[in-house]
């Protein structure tokens, strides 16, 4: 969240293999998500097979269907995964419901400690309740919303001069969300290389998280706050403050003056898309992209840059995404999943997992000489992962998503009501939920 992400580019290539419903006592099935970090994983995880003599099995769903899929297996009571990477959102409910297998006394016993990770995933993909030293998976996938922009558009001296003498100030990687705002209106609609571009690709989508995920971005750094950080579930002042509705009125803004027409229902691969065809000038996405933008024919090397989410008036925060590890407690495997725990715990694996595509959260691989510098991108990918915020991860959590995306949508796309008037309703749709809850 998290991003958890309910959605995924559809081009990114995936290697599914269909597990049995069960698994020997020498097997093990791993459930995720369909797309490219999945398929380094298989490679990395020949080394486990190898050492072990356990056969991997891997069940991967494409990220439309990955939410629904993988939820609705954890609460039938299914056996199809003896390994599960989730979203960071279902920590409560799979720890409150029995789903994952609590790992305290597994990693106590085997030396794996919280504190080799970096904290804020620690808190985002392990823990339930959150601020409590209770695990229940291993940090597995790091990732955060950032932002990618157009370098070579960037460094041309006319668009500079002009851009300078319009705003009085110099264009570059943005020190601000307003100054970020400026850039995208600067670049709407202008002509460049004999192509009309424009200029912010953001987070519009409705159907699952999506406006969700590029909101929070503003909400943050303007003052938003889920609840009173003295009393839980008090929501009236702070997810509807002054701070957060000015926040709200900024990314409908920025939706205004900057983003791509018909951009109404974009999330992760409608803005890859865009920034690779060399639509936009600007792209928010989470940093899992940022490998294959690199790579990118067109737009990858010196044509791209990288920062992280610019602050505001309130501070500097970005949404976080990835995913932790956790062993799905009614496996027919429990000695064989926790192998793999411990397996994937060491810190030479977790170096070769970034080698090879994924995006480890240990700190000696991110905190190691060198690494800022190894990709144009690992320094932005650290700013960005030191500043993260993440949304709910109540068991309700579901619950408290779907009014947040309709309310957003319908004032920043549709263009109706007020963002106070946004906030307000989100106030009485979630006391609501926490109320039906007992929580309230």
């Amino acid at each position: 969240m998290k991003v958890s992400k309910l959605l995924m580019a559809t081009a990114l290539t995936a290697v599914t293999t269909a597990g049995a419903t069960t698994a020997s006592a020498d097997e093990l099935t791993l459930c995720w998500a369909a797309w490219d970090p999945a398929n380094a994983l298989v490679e990395l995880s020949k080394d486990f097979e190898s050492q072990s003599g356990i056969k991997m099995n891997f069940e991967f769903v494409p990220w439309p269907n990955f939410a629904d899929r993988m939820l609705n297996e954890l609460n039938s009571g299914g056996k199809l995964c003896d390994l599960l990477i989730g979203d960071s959102q279902w920590i409560g409910g799979a720890a409150e419901n029995g789903n994952y297998v609590k790992l305290n006394d597994f990693f106590a016993q085997e030396g794996i400690s919280m504190d080799d990770f970096i904290p804020a995933t620690v808190t985002g993909y392990a823990e339930w309740p959150k601020g409590t030293p209770n695990y229940w998976a291993l940090p597995a996938y790091a990732d955060v919303v950032g932002w990618t922009y157009r370098k070579d558009w960037f460094e041309r001296p006319e668009l500079q001069t002009e851009f300078k003498e319009k705003y009085g100030y110099d264009l570059g990687i943005p020190s601000s969300l307003e100054h970020l705002k400026d850039i995208a209106e600067f670049f709407q609609g202008r002509e460049i290389d004999g192509n009309t571009v424009y200029g912010a690709a953001i987070y519009t989508e409705r159907g699952s998280e999506g406006i969700t995920m590029g909101v929070t971005n503003a909400l943050y750094n303007y003052g938003f706050e889920y609840q009173n950080p003295n009393k839980p579930y008090d929501l009236e002042g702070y997810v509807n403050s002054p701070g957060a509705v000015a926040g709200l009125e900024f990314y409908k803004e920025l939706y205004d003056v900057g983003a791509p027409p018909g951009s109404s229902n974009w999330y992760m691969s409608e803005d890859i898309d865009a920034y690779k065809s060399g639509q936009v000038a600007l792209q928010m996405n989470f940093a899992f992209i940022w490998p294959g933008v690199n790579a990118d024919p067109n737009v990858g090397g010196d044509h791209t840059g990288y920062f992280a989410n610019p602050p505001g008036p309130a501070g500097q925060f970005a949404q976080l995404g990835g995913q932790g590890i956790s062993v799905v407690a009614n496996t027919d495997n429990m000695e064989g999943a926790l192998a793999y725990i411990k397996w994937f715990a060491q810190g030479d694996v977790q170096a070769r997992w970034t080698d090879m595509g994924g995006a480890s959260a240990m700190r000696s691989v991110v905190e190691a000489p060198g690494f800022a510098d190894a990709q144009p991108f690992n320094q932005a990918f650290l700013d960005s992962m030191a500043i993260v915020k993440d949304f709910w991860a109540e068991p309700s959590y579901a619950s408290l998503l779907l009014p947040m995306q309709g309310r957003v949508h319908e004032y920043v796309i549709a263009g109706q009501g007020t963002a106070q008037e946004a906030l307000d309703g989100l106030v009485q749709d979630w006391i609501e939920v926490f109320e039906d809850e007992g929580l309230r």
